[in-house]
């Protein structure tokens, strides 16, 4: 298995790599400062032969295609695809900037560009390298904050629309990649203590990894472009 994880620096992107490398799996480890990411670097003196870090801002065109071109040095395939890499501006802080009255445009346009943006950016980039693969499977990170059915409050604006347009790009992008055999999903992994979601969350990463991981593996035609659990349960858009 070769897979590509983007935001894999911390939280449920450095679980997902951890798995994948004690699986045996190959692993294309992104963030935007890797030289910086301890624990990752650990990985990498653990798994030099299969582990590749590569700096990656997925706002950055030439950062996304610096990355894709670094990855063909190394394989000629992927197979998974984890768009993971998010943001969600000011969070722990207490402070409101994501309700009514607070709002600005900088929080705005950081949130779209790196929340839904550049997960479709970066899956264009690496298409044929997942055209190529195995099954080729694009996996995004969403959140039960992005489903409309399920919007009943105002705080967080930014984040909850960045997540609402992650699911229709990848939505849009599984109409056109089913017909190449590949299949594009969108998963919400629980409320996990991150740096993101806080001590007061109620899911370990490593037990959304897992299930993300099974879930890859699991992947049948007829679920792409669905958006489900991190245990394959359905979510409302």
């Amino acid at each position: 298995m070769r897979a590509f994880i983007t935001g894999a620096n911390r939280g449920l992107g450095l679980e997902l790599t951890r798995q994948y490398l004690e699986r045996g799996d190959q692993v294309f480890a992104a963030c935007r400062q890797p030289a910086a990411a301890t624990e990752l670097q650990t990985l990498k003196q653990q798994y030099a032969d299969r582990l590749v870090l590569l700096p990656l801002d997925v706002t950055s065109a030439a950062s996304i295609d610096a990355a894709v071109a670094t990855t063909q040095e190394h394989t000629e395939a992927l197979d998974v695809l984890i768009n993971n890499a998010g943001v969600y501006p000011h969070a722990g802080s207490g402070d409101d900037h994501q309700r009514l009255g607070q709002l600005t445009h900088d929080d705005a346009m950081e949130t779209m560009q790196v929340n839904a943006i550049g997960p479709l950016l970066v899956s264009q980039a690496l298409l044929p390298l997942l055209r190529a693969g195995r099954k080729g499977r694009i996996l995004s990170i969403s959140s039960g904050q992005g489903s409309l059915t399920w919007k009943a409050t105002g705080d967080p604006y930014h984040y909850s629309a960045s997540k609402a347009a992650l699911n229709m790009y990848m939505r849009s992008l599984a109409a056109e990649i089913g017909h190449m055999g590949l299949i594009s999903v969108l998963v919400d992994p629980g409320w996990m203590r991150t740096e993101m979601g806080g001590e007061h969350a109620t899911q370990e990463p490593a037990d959304s990894a897992r299930g993300i991981i099974r879930l890859a593996e699991q992947l049948h035609t007829e679920e792409n472009g669905s958006f489900v659990t991190w245990q394959g349960q359905a979510v409302p858009w």
